[in-house]
């Protein structure tokens, strides 16, 4: 059992080792070159030095008593690092939307639609290849779980956050394996992503469809800003008359209201839970109690947001300081995930990672390559690289790859991409499914699943038909 006086030391840790990751990444031009955010090459250096790797080469030389038989840190620290990420991405998930301007959803639509089709054709496809892949190879010729079926959505569109964050919910399913598994592939996912897009880049240059690539993309923040209205002297303005009548400090204002979001996000699960009691959950058939809080905390933020403009106080959230609140967060998720992998759990189900390894990169490039210049009657190589590169990460990774392409914003791409945002981040990426589809194949099955996540599949496949001939019929209507 771990004291406060621990908790405290297990985070100052995470802090160090923070700083030692930035400091590589500023001295090691590979990692500069993959865009690897700091907080995973720290992950990877606490994993190194912990009892897995350092450790191991320790008893090996000294024997089991040597003093660093347990790596560098104690065991009552790499326990209070396990139990972080699922207590820190509800911060990042409250936050994603505070600060931001939500337009209806009837505009986003129509700023966006293609945007929106595309982003979810590669979510549902990928629990469809997922779901195949454990039906016909993983579950009858490797064993596995029939909730590894899940993991490369909740690995490559969630990333490290989600896929750290959805541990315990994997252990209460009995899957405790997929945690690491997850962690594996979110970390395959986002190097893959980045190496892969860069050479689609490349290539994209050479065959015409973009005028240049920018090598020197600044890399954006982990918590990007996705507004895509600029702040106005007026709103702070406002803001500084509401702090100065409130007394107090913007960044204490702020941190209350990330609490807020959270706090409702909870009241939302509990509903949820009591409401399935007395409903469906009377019948045995139980979702709620495996899903997580935080794809409740984004719905709680996006609520909390709405209230707040209603009231008038909208002004008080400060979008800056909210990224930097939900940044410290992620990267404390990211650090303790990795940390925390257990490098036996993947080598003993090295097959399966491997094939949905495989499998998650091949779809999303295929479906770059084959709906988005159909899709996209304008700058299709622009507006799908960018959701290819957040399929297979983070949403910052898309946006990377966006610069690169695009580094001007000519092409109207970074303001789709951040409309498709508002339908996307809810659902699925870490989102509600997200969240209750392990539950979902653990009380129906892969074929029920399968069922429903492939006609969502047909169904924005479909509506991405209707769009296509749509634009045709406009193009040909259209006198040149």
């Amino acid at each position: 059992m771990f004291n406060l006086r621990t908790v405290l030391f297990a985070f100052v840790l995470l802090a160090i080792l923070l700083l030692a990751g930035r400091y590589l990444k500023h001295k090691i031009r590979f990692f500069q070159r993959l865009y690897l955010p700091a907080s995973i090459i720290a992950g990877v250096l606490a994993l190194l030095l912990g009892p897995q790797v350092l450790g191991a080469i320790a008893t090996a030389i000294g024997g089991e008593e040597s003093l660093l038989a347990g790596g560098l840190f104690s065991e009552n620290v790499r326990t209070v690092w396990s139990q972080a990420p699922g207590v820190f991405i509800n911060i990042v998930f409250a936050a994603l939307f505070l600060g931001e301007t939500i337009p209806p959803p009837r505009d986003i639509w129509r700023k966006a639609a293609p945007q929106v089709v595309f982003g979810q054709t590669l979510a549902w496809g990928q629990y469809v290849v997922g779901i195949l892949a454990t039906l016909l190879i993983l579950g009858p010729v490797f064993g596995a779980n029939p909730i590894a079926s899940c993991l490369i959505e909740i690995a490559f569109e969630g990333g490290h956050g989600t896929a750290g964050g959805m541990a315990e919910t994997l252990n209460n399913l009995g899957y405790a394996d997929g945690a690491d598994l997850a962690i594996g592939l979110a970390t395959v996912g986002i190097v893959s992503g980045i190496v892969l897009g860069t050479a689609l880049a490349d290539w994209g240059r050479r065959k015409g469809y973009v005028a240049s690539i920018n090598r020197n993309a600044i890399e954006p923040e982990e918590i990007p800003d996705l507004n895509v209205v600029a702040e106005t002297p007026e709103l702070r303005q406002q803001r500084a008359r509401l702090l100065r009548n409130l007394l107090v400090d913007p960044l204490s204002i702020n941190f209350g209201i990330v609490g807020m979001a959270i706090a409702l996000g909870w009241l939302l699960l509990e509903a949820l839970k009591w409401i399935e009691s007395v409903t469906w959950g009377q019948t045995g058939f139980v979702v709620m109690p495996f899903v997580p809080l935080f794809p409740l905390a984004l719905v709680g933020g996006i609520i909390t947001q709405s209230i707040l403009n209603r009231l008038g106080l909208g002004a008080l959230v400060i979008r800056p300081m909210i990224q930097n609140i939900a940044g410290v967060a992620l990267d404390v998720v990211v650090i303790a995930a990795i940390a925390s992998i257990s490098l036996r759990v993947i080598g003993g189900n090295l097959s399966v990672f491997l094939t949905l390894s495989i499998l998650g990169i091949l779809w999303n490039v295929l479906i770059f390559l084959w709906l988005a210049p159909r899709l996209f009657s304008q700058h299709w190589f622009e507006k799908g690289i960018g959701d290819m590169g957040q399929s297979m990460g983070v949403t910052a990774t898309g946006i990377l790859l966006l610069r690169m392409v695009d580094p001007d914003n000519s092409t109207g791409a970074f303001e789709s991409f951040a409309y498709k945002q508002l339908f996307f981040e809810p659902i699925v990426g870490g989102g509600l499914f997200t969240a209750a589809a392990p539950a979902l194949v653990n009380s129906w099955g892969l074929v029920p699943v399968l069922l429903l996540t492939a006609g969502l599949l047909i169904f924005w496949l479909v509506v991405g038909y209707l769009l296509m001939r749509q634009e045709r019929r406009h193009s040909s209507a259209t006198p040149v």
